[in-house]
C-alpha cells in the first residue's frame, strides 16, 4: 500500500477545506462522515462506502491508478471527499511552527532572496529576544545563516540590512498554501481556488 496517497476533503459546499492520508480517508468514508466524489471521468458522480467498493470491483485495474488491496478486492483511493455534514470553511489559526514559516516564507531568507534546503535556513528574531522581541508571525523570519550570522543581535536596521518583506500572519490555510505551486491530482484543480 503506498501511504503517500493524499485525498482532498471537501466541505458540503464542495469547498476545499483540508487533505488527509489514505487511512484517515477510508476511516471518514467507513464511518459514513464522507462520500467519495469521482471525478476521473468527468461524472463528479457520489458514492457512499458501499457503492464505492461495488463500483471498484467493475474497473479494470489500470497502470498509476491509486489503489489499495483488500482481503477480497482492490480499492480505489478516492480522490475527493465530500463531508456529509460539515458545510464551514476551515479556519482554524494556523499554527506558528518552523514548517508552517517554511512555507510562509517560500524557503528563502528574508534577507538576501536565496532558496536554500531546509538544514541551511532557521527562523530569525526581527526584533530579538532579549530587545522585547516576540517569537510571533509578525516578529519572526525564515533567513540562511549567514545572514543570521550578520544580523546577529541587532535590527536589520543596524545590521545595514532589509526585510524583502514585513512578516504577516499568514491568511491561508496551511494546507491550502503547501498546495499552490505544486503538482496535484488533476482531479482536485475544479475544486482548489486559482487553479482552474
Amino acid at each position: 500500500m503506498d501511504t503517500s496517497y493524499q485525498t482532498l476533503v471537501l466541505n458540503r459546499l464542495w469547498q476545499a477545506v483540508n487533505v488527509v492520508g489514505i487511512e484517515r480517508a477510508f476511516s471518514l468514508l467507513s464511518l459514513d462522515h464522507a462520500q467519495v466524489i469521482y471525478a476521473e471521468d468527468g461524472s463528479f458522480r457520489v458514492f457512499d462506502a458501499g457503492t464505492w467498493f461495488e463500483h471498484c470491483k467493475d474497473l479494470d485495474s489500470q497502470p498509476g491508478n491509486r489503489v489499495v488491496r483488500t482481503i477480497n478486492q482492490q480499492v480505489l483511493v478516492p480522490s475527493v471527499l465530500l463531508l456529509r455534514s460539515y458545510d464551514r470553511m476551515l479556519m482554524q489559526e494556523m499554527k506558528f511552527n518552523r514548517q508552517n514559516l517554511l512555507e510562509r516564507d517560500d524557503y528563502k531568507c528574508q534577507y538576501c532572496g536565496k532558496k536554500l534546503p531546509t538544514k541551511e535556513l532557521n527562523m530569525d528574531h526581527v526584533v530579538p529576544r532579549d530587545r522585547g522581541g516576540g517569537t510571533s508571525w509578525e516578529n519572526v523570519v525564515i533567513s540562511c545563516i549567514r545572514c543570521n550570522s550578520k544580523k546577529s543581535n541587532r535590527l536589520p536596521k543596524e545590521a545595514g540590512m532589509r526585510l524583502l518583506k514585513e512578516p504577516k500572519r499568514p491568511s491561508r490555510r496551511p494546507f491550502m498554501s503547501s498546495l499552490l505551486g505544486k503538482p496535484m491530482e488533476d482531479t482536485w484543480t475544479h475544486f482548489i481556488q486559482g487553479k482552474q
